[in-house]
């Protein structure tokens, strides 16, 4: 059995730089994708993958997701979170290209994706971390961002005196969060009022113990 997170990213890119905060693990290369694949990369996505608004379960109540999503992934990478428990479907082209490349940037295997469409700037993601049990005791989590650039911040689950981390992901940019990030950290993507253009946001990670 091989945990991702053993095996943290030795980010093979001169661009990737650590993102210093207590607790954590945190690589980010603003440039894995070069501004013109990164525009055909996200065309391709927003074509081909199967755009869906699940429903997740918050305080016993359903509520529909503020973006849309997709589950991809290699066959038994099942996926529980928020009550929803998501079955992949196949690897679609444009997904394999990128986690292609994620896997040679990050030195790590990854057998699964949740992808994201925000289609404006209304569109989020609340305050969560990635520590369900079926990622591991360290997850890694690989994250590309491409699209109309957004706000990423994290915050410290115990220590209030620590600012929170802000971190603009760009287009065509790689976000590693490895080691004890998940279960020290939460983050999240907030809504904008500001006029913005739509992002796709890939998460891949190892499921365990399969």
């Amino acid at each position: 059995m091989h945990d991702a997170a053993d095996t943290l990213a030795r980010p093979r890119s001169e661009r990737t730089r650590r993102i210093e905060a207590p607790d954590a693990d945190l690589r980010y290369d603003p440039c894995l994708f070069a501004p013109d694949e990164a525009d055909r990369l996200f065309d391709a996505l927003r074509a081909e993958v199967a755009w869906e608004q699940h429903r997740v379960r918050i305080a016993g109540r359903e509520h529909p997701c503020p973006r849309l999503s997709a589950w991809q992934g290699d066959p038994g990478a099942v996926y529980t979170y928020s009550g929803i428990t998501l079955h992949p479907e196949p690897w679609t082209p444009a997904v394999l290209r990128v986690r292609a490349a994620v896997c040679e940037a990050a030195g790590a295997r990854f057998d699964s994706v949740l992808a994201n469409l925000y289609r404006d700037g209304r569109d989020s993601m609340g305050w969560h971390a990635d520590d369900e049990p079926e990622l591991g005791v360290r997850p890694l989590i690989a994250s590309v961002s491409l699209g109309a650039p957004r706000r990423f911040v994290l915050r410290h689950k115990r220590r209030r005196d620590l600012a929170p981390v802000d971190i603009v992901l760009g287009h065509g940019s790689l976000l590693l969060m490895a080691g004890p990030t998940q279960h020290a950290w939460r983050h999240s993507l907030p809504k904008t009022s500001r006029p913005v253009g739509p992002r796709i946001n890939l998460t891949f990670r190892r499921i365990a113990d399969r």
